[in-house]
């Protein structure tokens, strides 16, 4: 469990930058943190910023405003800055009907801020459909290579073909999906990685 002694050990500024990643990251404005938290907004401006080190109690507060344990807000139950998942424990996952399959590369742990997955689709697959909601937060960017085949992408209603090699990055937080347009006998396989809080202003 996180003691007042283990906070006083961590910088307030590595404190204040994670604060603020995990906020933005959560899609979250002070205010909405301040809400949830019941932390004044001065007082999280001047923790993000590594003006103040926050007491254990408002640590907590914040923590639970983040959906984390106080540990998981402070890193004390990481073993590093590397996180390893093996090709076991990968999550995996998709649709049958449509004809999609995928398996997540990275951690899930809260506090990452990308995610890769390897995506295969069946002759007419697709991961989602035209009026699928989007699946993304708010400011998320997503990158994606196709390995194999070629794949459509709809994005916000746009139509772009890629073939084998073609690397693609757009705003994940607009309604999008991936086509295998081969109606038979092909495979399509793309790596995508989706980033938070990183749309272009």
């Amino acid at each position: 469990m996180a003691t007042a002694s283990a906070l006083d050990q961590l910088d307030p500024a590595v404190i204040g930058a994670r604060v603020k990643a995990l906020r933005e990251s959560s899609g979250l404005s002070l205010r909405d943190l301040t809400d949830r938290s019941g932390v004044s907004a001065p007082m999280l401006s001047q923790v993000e910023r590594g003006e103040t080190s926050p007491t254990l109690t408002v640590a907590a507060r914040i923590a639970a405003g983040l959906e984390l344990r106080l540990s998981q807000l402070l890193r004390l139950d990481e073993s590093g800055a590397v996180t390893i998942v093996r090709a076991a424990e990968r999550q995996r996952g998709g649709n049958k009907r449509r004809g999609h399959s995928f398996e997540v590369m990275t951690s899930g742990q809260p506090g990452q801020r990308a995610e890769l997955s390897r995506h295969t689709l069946a002759p007419g697959g697709a991961t989602g459909a035209q009026d699928d909601p989007p699946m993304h937060e708010p400011g998320s960017r997503e990158t994606a290579l196709v390995e194999r085949g070629s794949v459509i992408l709809v994005c916000d209603g746009q139509r772009y073909v890629l073939d084998k090699g073609d690397c693609v990055t757009f705003d994940a937080d607009l309604p999008h999906h991936f086509e295998n347009p081969n109606e038979r006998d092909a495979d399509a396989e793309f790596l995508a990685v989706v980033s938070a809080g990183l749309r272009r202003s």
